[in-house]
């Protein structure tokens, strides 16, 4: 982080991405919001609160039903010198606006030769946990991943989701924010001011020498949970908060998994081809392969959609329980 000032609070982490909005809208004329029932409403979880009536309907704007239609706004706007914030009520709704997104939004600064940047930052509340059933409670964040020209980000504290936005809209290309919808009202330390949360760069949340485990989003504090437990156990696991998954962070990862011999990659989205083949992808490719002690494990989501009854919610993406058994396995030589 950067320009930090010493004052640090406790936020919910839909405060934290208020407050980094705030920041934003008051420092630069340039910077405008834009979304559905953001305005009056405050959002469809409330995060961008009363900001319409600190900054007026001309910067805090809703857009009709039509996420194709709104992204395409934003992606015009960014164009044309604005700074756009688009949020999305659910991350599911961005398959109506891929086009904008995967498109125009990715691929505009390399069709024009750098003529033009598209400096849209574009926000997706995402996964399960709130009983929303199989239409809103996805997690997409590998679709996004997939495509070269966007940036894709999954803040897992408060602190990081403030710094995160703040960067991203520092960002000359279109940066996408998978924000968990359960992590909204979880709280943390967050520095007051201006700050920015480098993109790209992973954190060292626990260290550890028996086992990594790679995690994104709300599965950083799940990892933490289990690492405790294993603690007890005699089992030392590093975690690692992945926090960027494009641009990804593979230093910090093949130095991990060189310490350890290790390595369980813990995502929320489904497992066939999500974070964690990337993530495992790259250690097998690079020379940290010849350091591990045993096949590389991902506990990812199943091949379900997310059901709605919450026990089943449950049972389809990664729980500490889950975590424990393979960290368990594979540094006692089960795997």
């Amino acid at each position: 982080m950067n320009a930090m000032t010493e004052t640090v609070r406790a936020l919910s982490y839909a405060e934290a991405i208020r407050e980094a909005m705030d920041i934003a809208l008051a420092a630069d004329e340039r910077v405008v919001l834009m979304g559905e029932d953001i305005g009056v409403y405050g959002g469809a979880f409330q995060v961008t609160g009363d900001l319409i009536d600190k900054y007026g309907p001309d910067r805090v704007m809703d857009t009709p039903i039509s996420e194709l239609g709104g992204a395409g706004v934003a992606v015009g706007a960014a164009m044309t010198g604005l700074r756009p914030i688009f949020e999305f009520q659910f991350s599911d709704f961005a398959t109506l606006a891929m086009e904008q997104i995967v498109n125009q939004a990715a691929k505009i600064r390399f069709m024009l030769g750098g003529a033009v940047s598209v400096p849209v930052v574009m926000r997706f509340p995402a996964g399960s946990g709130t009983g929303a059933a199989a239409q809103h409670s996805q997690s997409l964040e590998a679709w996004l991943a997939h495509v070269p020209g966007l940036k894709v980000v999954q803040p897992a504290t408060p602190a990081d989701a403030k710094g995160l936005l703040l960067a991203a809209l520092a960002d000359p290309d279109p940066v996408m924010i998978f924000e968990h919808k359960i992590l909204y009202k979880a709280k943390g330390p967050v520095p007051e001011g201006y700050y920015e949360t480098p993109i790209g760069t992973a954190a060292l949340r626990r260290a550890g020498r028996d086992v990594t485990l790679v995690a994104t989003s709300i599965m950083v504090g799940k990892a933490l949970e289990a690492a405790e437990v294993l603690a007890g156990e005699g089992i030392e696991a590093e975690v690692i908060d992945l926090r960027t998954i494009r641009p990804m962070d593979r230093e910090t990862v093949l130095a991990s998994v060189r310490k350890t011999g290790r390595l369980i990659a813990v995502y929320e989205g489904v497992k066939t081809l999500g974070v964690g083949a990337e993530i495992s992808a790259m250690v097998a490719e690079s020379d940290a392969f010849d350091y591990l002690d045993a096949p590389i494990v991902r506990l990812g989501g199943a091949e379900s959609p997310i059901p709605y009854n919450p026990e089943l919610e449950k049972a389809v993406v990664p729980q500490v329980p889950d975590i424990l058994s393979a960290a368990r396995d594979l540094t006692q030589g089960r795997r």
